[in-house]
């Protein structure tokens, strides 16, 4: 049974641990976040290429799920930098990944060819965070809470799927990171704050039946996304207006 034990004194923002697929390693000492955060989800895409190489295609949705989830996380940096390197990555070769995926026999040939692109691209992508001077800081605030926020995302897909198990799963690394970001969001709207909690409650109480209501915690969830959103947009909002 999951429990909602509040643990007082993180720093407000702390390197995220790994979290479930939507985490992200610590970063190196002299590493930007941005770079670190943009790096950790590289890995995912290895193992894509990999599980394409050995024809084994459930286990390279999964790893390009896990990609997925880690990618929304930190998608706002390469939109920023680079909108081309941003429409090739997500609404090409993902795109196109992703439909080869869902197929019922996939052209495994076309398939990894995409998939060696993606990852050669992604490395481009690196380089060019790498590179360039850091944003203002409310970029890496709006990382912090996309990533911990996808782990969220993972829920009702997984509902719908039918896969409870990870449903319960993704919610759990949702409710362990907010710890990370909860103060933050408590600092900029205390109703989105006290309405997330709340739904968080209510969404484990839901989950914990062996036969949870899926109709019901699909739209707890969604109320909690809402405005955990909202909060987003208006600080990525901000980031952007800032110079």
């Amino acid at each position: 049974m999951m429990q909602r034990v509040r643990q007082m004194g993180f720093g407000l923002f702390a390197t995220l641990a790994v979290i479930g697929s939507g985490g992200q390693a610590p970063a190196a000492d002299d590493e930007r976040f941005e770079v670190s955060s943009v790096k950790a989800a590289r890995p995912l895409l290895v193992d894509t290429v990999t599980a394409i190489r050995q024809r084994n295609i459930p286990l390279a949705r999964e790893a390009f799920e896990a990609y997925d989830s880690a990618w929304n996380g930190i998608e706002v940096y390469i939109n920023v930098r680079s909108r081309a390197m941003y429409e090739l990555l997500e609404l090409n070769l993902q795109a196109r990944i992703t439909k080869a995926l869902e197929a019922p026999a996939p052209d495994l040939d076309a398939l990894l060819a995409d998939a060696q692109t993606m990852l050669a691209k992604y490395d481009e992508a690196i380089d060019l965070v790498a590179k360039a001077a850091p944003l203002n800081e409310l970029y890496d605030d709006v990382a912090r809470l996309r990533i911990v926020r996808s782990n969220l995302r993972e829920v009702n897909p997984a509902l719908k799927a039918g896969n409870l198990a990870k449903a319960r799963k993704s919610f759990e690394a949702f409710d362990d990171a907010w710890f990370n970001i909860e103060d933050f969001v408590r600092s900029r709207s205390l109703d989105a704050y006290v309405a997330i909690e709340r739904g968080m409650v209510r969404i484990e109480e839901a989950l914990m039946p062996d036969q949870p209501d899926l109709a019901q915690v699909m739209a707890l969830v969604g109320g909690v996304m809402n405005e955990y959103n909202a909060v987003v947009a208006e600080l990525q909002k901000e980031a952007r207006g800032r110079k």
